[in-house]
């Protein structure tokens, strides 16, 4: 397979919401349970659904907000999408992933209007001073077990620790067969990897004693991403009282394009 997901059929109901019918590849698969998907390609086959949904020429996708209801089953899984407010410059819509008769993820969207700004325009994010080409491959991620985390390629700048730090990451593999995938799309099914980037204790299961796994992704993005590289500038954080955050500065080869965000319920390890 040279995807992560296959469509088996999308319909469009009476009330315009549409209802599309995926089955996972091995390449979904997850870290933290072989039987689960990954929630890196699971942002973005949602994506995939947001961005078809109903298009508008003068709005654009702005945030991704992601709540992650539980264990996301390694098997067939519907994608309800649906406009929850509608409107001519401000527009939020919905989609919701559920499989075996219970919801796993709920996903929406502010679509904003776009316009000229660029008289006014100016960011703070730092440009990435390293480019993933000219880094070596980093494959001490591959600690971690899954189909998802074996289908990307990775590249690390030389300061990242754990904590903190930048590494770039890409896939060859399109996110739905024989569809073409988008920038925005192919990236935003990256981002989650983010969690795993910088880990505080160590980058292989096997030694971890705590896990750390994530119930939400929120990411913002000031323009739409570019390319097929995905920067991830990382800094995880680790409370007294069970709970952390991963934030991120997005970043492609144009430069930074966003942030996101990720809380984490820290958990000891069986």
């Amino acid at each position: 397979m040279t995807s992560y997901y296959q469509l088996l059929k999308r319909e469009t109901q009476s009330d315009n919401s549409t209802v599309a019918h995926y089955k996972p590849t091995l390449h979904a698969q997850g870290a933290w349970n072989e039987h689960e998907q990954h929630m890196a390609p699971a942002t973005g086959i949602l994506a995939r659904e947001l961005e078809l949904f109903s298009p508008q020429s003068n709005l654009r996708i702005a945030r991704i907000s992601l709540d992650i209801l539980g264990l996301i089953p390694l098997q067939e899984f519907t994608i309800t999408t649906r406009c929850i407010r509608p409107g001519k410059t401000i527009e939020l819509i919905e989609a919701v992933m559920s499989s075996g008769g219970r919801d796993c993820i709920i996903a929406r969207a502010w679509r904003l209007l776009t316009q000229d700004t660029a008289e006014i325009a100016g960011l703070e994010d730092l440009v990435a001073t390293s480019h993933p080409e000219n880094l070596p491959v980093w494959d001490e991620m591959k600690g971690w077990p899954g189909g998802f985390i074996e289908s990307i390629k990775l590249a690390s700048d030389p300061a990242r620790r754990p904590g903190k730090g930048l590494v770039w990451l890409t896939t060859e593999l399109d996110m739905v067969q024989g569809e073409n995938t988008s920038d925005l799309v192919r990236l935003i099914g990256l981002v989650d990897t983010a969690n795993g980037v910088v880990p505080r204790n160590g980058l292989r299961m096997s030694e971890m004693q705590w896990a750390f796994p994530n119930t939400d992704l929120q990411i913002h993005m000031h323009r739409l991403p570019q390319g097929k590289w995905l920067g991830i500038e990382a800094v995880q954080q680790y409370g007294e009282d069970g709970i952390g955050l991963t934030s991120t500065i997005l970043h492609d080869l144009q430069g930074p394009f966003g942030r996101s965000e990720q809380i984490l319920t820290i958990r000891a390890m069986a």
